[in-house]
């Protein structure tokens, strides 16, 4: 197993031989094998051992601490890279003002023709005329991106397209029990948001270790701003990711039935504070029950073993593999060996 999940409230791992022992209450609730695992993520209120955390250092181990509504908190990184001249290029490429719009650009411009397809394809099938407008507008947007000299204006495009989209994607749901009235995050405020704010923060980590793999800097993007704790690379390179990857997986588990507007807890929250994990717990306005939980990210692996072919070298790859291959195209635009990034391109993935 390469990848797994803590999703237990409370829970505690130790070291125990070849495996870590996952407990709670002092009682054994899960095994993990350490032959093979790559990636371990805790999702909420886990904690470890030290000798939890030394074999997770010493096996090179990646380590995510996500909060329980699955938004990133840490990450715990060993730094292994030696490609200093990776990182130097990447420093003076992305001091380069021209560089840094044609790159906005190009990031946004992706994020727009992507959501157009979406749109288009999805109208085509529902015969939808609003869906097949709106991806109109999108691909326009899009187009006129690259005619723009100022980077807050390409930021405001792109928000401009983000709202453009998600007035219309309540149209793509299409089972009943579920509403959507805009996007909402920080906390989501219902599941279709629960739902997308889970799998936009897996596929920035996605991105996130791709970029670590390839030895760049994830703090010093061109689209998103520095800020201080964001990593503003993987911020930038999953924008083309997120109708593609993220929001199909999304609708196709609720529009399959696969999860239900039953499979959430609600409650009503005047404040989001909370004093420790059990008041913030009691204070999420919804959150998927423990059993979907565990289910969506089950399809979640799944869908990111989906099978693809590279557009550019017609290798077999996976999901995985093609946000990888797109982070090193980026990182060999910085060295110079590529004038410009391309960003992902929906209508070349066969």
């Amino acid at each position: 197993m390469e990848r797994t999940y803590v999703l237990e409230p409370g829970a505690y791992l130790r070291k125990a031989g070849d495996h870590l022992a996952v407990t709670k209450a002092g009682a054994l609730i899960a095994e993990i094998p350490l032959e093979g695992l790559r990636q371990l993520t805790l999702v909420g209120a886990a904690s470890l051992s030290g000798a939890v955390l030394d074999v997770l250092i010493q096996r090179r181990i990646e380590t995510v601490l996500l909060t329980p509504r699955g938004r990133f908190r840490a990450r715990l990184m060993v730094d292994e890279h030696k490609h200093v001249e990776r990182r130097r290029a990447q420093y003076l490429r992305l001091s380069d003002p021209d560089f840094v719009l044609r790159t906005a650009k190009a990031v946004v411009a992706g994020k727009l023709r992507n959501a157009a397809r979406f749109l288009s394809l999805r109208a085509k099938a529902y015969g939808d005329g609003e869906l097949g407008r709106t991806a109109a507008r999108l691909k326009g947007l899009s187009e006129s991106v690259a005619s723009q000299s100022d980077l807050d204006l390409v930021r405001g495009m792109e928000g401009i397209g983000g709202n453009l989209y998600f007035q219309v994607f309540a149209r793509l749901i299409r089972v009943p029990g579920f509403r959507f009235e805009g996007r909402n995050r920080r906390p989501p405020k219902d599941p279709i948001n629960a739902l997308l704010s889970f799998v936009y923060t897996l596929l920035t980590l996605e991105v996130l270790t791709a970029v670590k793999v390839v030895g760049l800097d994830p703090y010093l993007g061109a689209l998103h701003a520095v800020e201080y704790g964001r990593p503003s690379l993987p911020c930038d390179l999953v924008e083309e990711w997120r109708s593609f990857l993220g929001d199909r997986l999304v609708l196709g588990l609720v529009n399959r039935r696969v999860i239900g507007p039953d499979d959430f807890v609600y409650r009503k929250v005047a404040c989001i504070d909370g004093v420790d994990e059990e008041d913030l717990k009691q204070r999420r306005p919804v959150e998927m029950k423990p059993k979907i939980a565990r289910a969506f990210l089950e399809a979640y692996e799944r869908w990111m073993t989906t099978r693809v072919t590279l557009p550019d070298t017609g290798i077999g790859t996976d999901y995985r593999g093609l946000i990888r291959h797109q982070v090193w195209n980026f990182c060999r635009c910085l060295t110079g060996e590529r004038d410009a990034y391309e960003p992902f391109m929906w209508s070349k993935v066969t």
